[in-house]
């Protein structure tokens, strides 16, 4: 379980840049689109804790989820950068942590569908 610990590691990671990052975007869009992006991380992080928590039939629904909600982000990000509220450079560190956070997940997806039951 070792590899479930990494990844809440890993996002709060990303939510200790993003958070504050997101406070500089325009004030304007703040209760649309960034706060939808904000909600997506957070979301994504509610997820892995009870995820870590649940038994094996609804720990595999709550992974399900958690990776809808990343791709709710990635979404949002690229907007982000599309619309240039990050920068190349930012947008290329945020995305590299997304990534690593999708790969982790998977992960602990394969981990949990070896498992019987």
């Amino acid at each position: 379980m070792d590899d479930d610990l990494v990844i809440l590691t890993r996002c709060f990671d990303l939510l200790a840049w993003l958070v504050p990052k997101s406070e500089t975007f325009p004030k304007v869009h703040r209760y649309t689109v960034v706060q939808r992006l904000v909600d997506s991380a957070l979301d994504f992080q509610e997820l892995l804790f009870r995820a870590r928590k649940a038994t094996a039939s609804s720990r595999r629904q709550r992974l399900q989820e958690a990776d809808g909600k990343l791709d709710q982000l990635r979404l949002y990000l690229r907007l982000a950068h599309h619309w240039q509220w990050l920068t190349d450079g930012q947008y290329e560190h945020v995305s590299r942590q997304v990534a690593e956070l999708g790969r982790l997940l998977g992960g602990w997806v394969r981990q949990e569908a070896r498992r019987p039951g």
